[in-house]
């Protein structure tokens, strides 16, 4: 088996997870299980990704998780994956990140995109004005919100004047793929749903790249959902939790994890099943072996220099162990 010369860092992606039959608490005390035993297994980074309006996924109130998370482990990196700035003034994010860093130096990622997580009618919700600034001007205020020199500001951030928290911007488009480059900032590709344009926004990223203050080199960081069990059968068994919940998404459904099937062909019809799979023709599955050759089969393909892991499963225990082998594959 080919891997890359580097050695390839890895982290997790979680979204809080809700079950069918389970709740939002449950959720959070499966994040914490899972922060504390991603720590032990080498997992560099943990982040959070906001979403609002789905009741599936329960770190809408990212910020505050990130805290919580960070609270209850001791060493692993704790961020966002992320907050998705237009939802937000720049202000507020800058004193949520600077109280986070004060309370957890040195162990905070501030992950950026500019997708609204959710629908126009709960982006009107929260007041988002869907025709104010543009992305790349309010990535730049927050900069300055940042920043140490406040010399002339009427406004500050408190904590968060000077903080040095790592920014990074994520994306499943070429758009942020080239902002991120230009800003000389790291980029997070969206692997793990957006597959299609990965290739080609790897490379936009690396020709738009440009060294900062923030970054020498580029580093890219690529998305992958994972489902690692002792067999391949019992990973493509498990594999259908997954299925079902892009399935639901594309329906309009309820994105609660569902339980394993056996059998999809009654769930879905011939162009659901050709989406569905599409999304998710980067996703590695199988058993120890398989998995190992293909994690690092992409991050040689993409020249990745760390794989952030999803494995979105419906059976808390079924999810550590699909960690933990990923951990052990990459170790």
């Amino acid at each position: 088996m080919n891997t890359p010369n580097k050695k390839i860092k890895y982290s997790v992606l979680d979204l809080a997870p809700i079950a069918v039959n389970h709740t939002a608490a449950d959720a959070f005390r499966n994040s914490v299980d899972l922060a504390q035993h991603a720590e032990k297994w080498g997992y560099n980074r943990i982040w959070f990704a906001e979403h609002h309006n789905m009741d599936g996924i329960a770190s809408s109130a990212t910020s505050v998780l990130i805290g919580h998370i960070a609270g209850k482990t001791n060493t692993i990196r704790v961020g966002s994956g992320g907050i998705m700035l237009p939802n937000h003034a720049s202000l507020v994010i800058a004193e949520q990140f600077g109280t986070l860093e004060c309370l957890y130096p040195g162990r905070i990622d501030l992950g950026l995109g500019r997708a609204p997580g959710s629908d126009q009618a709960t982006m009107r919700a929260m007041r988002r004005d869907l025709a104010g600034q543009n992305f790349a001007e309010q990535v730049q205020e927050l900069f300055q919100y940042f920043s140490s020199n406040q010399e002339g500001a009427r406004v500050i951030a408190n904590p968060g004047m000077g903080a040095k928290i790592p920014v990074w911007l994520l994306g499943s488009s070429l758009y942020s793929a080239e902002l991120a480059g230009r800003l000389g900032l790291p980029y997070s590709f969206a692997g793990h749903f957006a597959p299609e344009l990965m290739m080609e926004a790897v490379h936009v990223y690396r020709q738009f790249f440009t060294p900062s203050v923030h970054l020498k080199a580029p580093y890219i960081m690529i998305g992958v959902q994972v489902v690692g069990a002792p067999t391949d059968e019992e990973a493509e068994f498990l594999s259908t939790s997954v299925y079902q919940r892009f399935l639901a998404l594309i329906k309009g459904q309820s994105l609660k994890m569902r339980p394993p099937v056996k059998d999809m062909s009654g769930l879905w019809n011939a162009n659901e099943e050709q989406y569905v799979r599409a999304k998710l023709q980067t996703s590695v599955r199988g058993g120890p072996e398989k998995i190992k050759a293909q994690l690092y089969a992409l991050a040689e393909a993409t020249g990745a220099d760390e794989l952030i892991i999803a494995s979105d499963l419906y059976d808390h225990k079924d999810r550590l162990r699909s960690f933990e082998l990923a951990a052990q594959a990459l170790s």
